[in-house]
């Protein structure tokens, strides 16, 4: 049941226990329980709305940044992580296979200001080797949301 409702609530956050509890084939009282129990234990960590800031008047640039490190001896890639991740500026962080070790997703003001971070904040760290700075132009598609989904209907219209 667990992990349907977390399939539910991934899908949609917005879904009331009621809801939820017909698609599970549980009780309210259930539902909530598990609920409880998996945001105590940590695998829901928080609800969120995903935003398209691109119909706002927000302006803010966000850029993926493929970071080359040399671990740290009996400290491996860990350490190195929660260093980086608790800049205010990182959004997201992977730890990867491939020519890089982690990916980062930052956002700031102006492209100055996420050029600026690399360069004074994360490149000079002891441990990181390179850096390669990708910007985001445009998003087509995040966590499964399609956000220019304007298909037009180009069938003609018959009528008799």
């Amino acid at each position: 049941m667990k992990e349907k409702i977390l399939e539910i609530l991934d899908t949609n956050c917005d879904y009331t226990l009621e809801e939820i509890a017909l698609m599970v084939d549980a009780t309210c009282d259930e539902v909530a329980k598990a609920i409880d129990e998996m945001k105590n234990s940590k695998i829901i960590l928080r609800n969120k709305s995903i935003i398209n800031w691109d119909k706002t008047e927000k302006e803010f640039v966000s850029a993926l940044i493929e970071v080359k490190v040399s671990p740290q001896r009996g400290e491996g890639f860990d350490k190195i992580a929660e260093r980086i991740y608790k800049f205010p500026e990182v959004k997201s962080l992977y730890l990867i296979a491939g020519a890089f070790d982690l990916t980062l997703i930052i956002e700031g003001k102006t492209m100055h200001e996420v050029a600026s971070f690399v360069a004074s904040r994360l490149a000079p760290l002891e441990f990181v080797i390179s850096t390669s700075t990708h910007f985001v132009l445009k998003k087509y598609k995040y966590e499964g949301i399609i956000f220019d989904d304007d298909e037009k209907d180009t069938r003609e219209v018959i009528s008799l």
